[in-house]
């Protein structure tokens, strides 16, 4: 990862850094690929409009990125406190609940 800074009005006035990490690559040639335009269709498909970046090449096509599994949960999702509970007797459901309260 490497800092960029940012040009504002003729002068650097921030830095950021540069966080791309996926790398496209062109099926005919082999040659890197630019992402011109993505179109999310769901929250888990996207459309990834690509262009070679080899000017004799000149291949244009679209990637589909889906997302496939969770390696680790989110910390912002309930669903796993969820089936948790879920697997829970009846016994423990109930002691869950009073700790929570508590």
């Amino acid at each position: 990862m490497r800092k960029n800074k940012v040009k504002l009005r003729g002068h650097y006035q921030a830095e950021i850094w540069n966080m791309r990490v996926l790398k496209i690559f062109c099926p005919e040639c082999g040659e890197k690929a630019i992402i011109r335009k993505s179109n999310r269709k769901h929250r888990e498909v996207s459309d990834l409009y690509c262009a070679c970046s080899d000017v004799e090449c000149g291949h244009t096509y679209v990637l589909s990125l889906t997302f496939d599994h969770t390696i680790s949960p989110s910390a912002k999702s309930n669903k796993m406190i969820g089936s948790m509970i879920q697997n829970l007797n009846p016994e423990q459901r109930q002691m869950a609940l009073e700790l929570l309260k508590s």
